[in-house]
């Protein structure tokens, strides 16, 4: 199956910014979608205003049985699972001198472990249907690390080295790291550090808006079943990192 229509497609972190993006992006395009989250008043909201081919249900990505409950979900909503879209995450920056150690192990849970999670859940499908296609929403911050982001850019390191060894690991699946540079949405809503999130506005006041990382996610699905676009890293124009 090529292009993007009648293709089921899954994605987490579809209650604002980039997921939701995504999600109107694919519904335009003819996808259906079963849409997760832990906002599911959200969820809800944007199922309804996007019609039937689009269903919902509240997702924690670090719980490995709420996500193979999402996928048991979804294919029993509209038989079968092509895509998943890894794109839940949080990314609370601090100096490591700060010590925030809960908000360390909140990354590596919701980043890392998310993202196995979610693979966990849909590659037995995949292997046997023999295809089925991965995409991994990273960050620009799996290529740099700066100043207050060493945990959150160990993370996308992390994200960016799962999807290559999928990659590697089967002929049948398909696997796409998207690396956003600085985008205009709540991540990083939970910055508990004073200057850090300051800084946070001020990166953004070069930003992207969520619709253009959708369009990436859509091009890496519109493309035949023989061609696996691996990598790729958008940012604004105007950006410095």
């Amino acid at each position: 199956m090529s292009g993007v229509s009648e293709k089921v497609v899954l994605v987490t972190g579809a209650s604002s910014g980039i997921g939701e993006a995504t999600v109107r992006e694919l519904a335009a395009a003819g996808a259906r979608l079963f849409i997760g989250a832990r906002r599911g008043e959200r969820l809800k909201a944007l199922a309804e205003e996007l019609g039937d081919a689009v269903a919902w249900s509240e997702l924690d990505v670090t719980d490995a049985a709420s996500f193979d409950a999402f996928a048991a979900a979804a294919e029993a909503r509209f038989g079968r699972i092509d895509v998943l879209v890894n794109n839940a995450g949080v990314m609370p920056l601090s100096p490591l001198a700060a010590l925030k150690r809960d908000e360390w192990k909140r990354m590596i849970d919701v980043n890392i472990h998310g993202v196995l999670n979610g693979i966990a859940a849909v590659l037995p499908r995949f292997l046997a249907q023999k295809s089925g296609h991965v995409v991994n929403v990273a960050s620009v911050g799996a290529h740099l690390v700066l100043p207050t982001a060493a945990v959150y850019c160990g993370t996308k390191y992390a994200v960016w080295a799962i999807t290559e060894g999928l990659r590697q690991e089967h002929d049948d699946i398909r696997s796409t790291i998207i690396s956003p540079g600085v985008t205009a949405t709540e991540l990083g809503d939970d910055i508990s550090d004073p200057q850090v999130a300051s800084a946070l506005k001020e990166w953004r006041q070069k930003s992207l808006t969520p619709d253009a990382i959708a369009r990436a996610i859509r091009y890496a699905l519109e493309q035949p079943e023989g061609v696996d676009i691996n990598e790729v890293i958008v940012r604004p124009t105007a950006a410095n990192m």
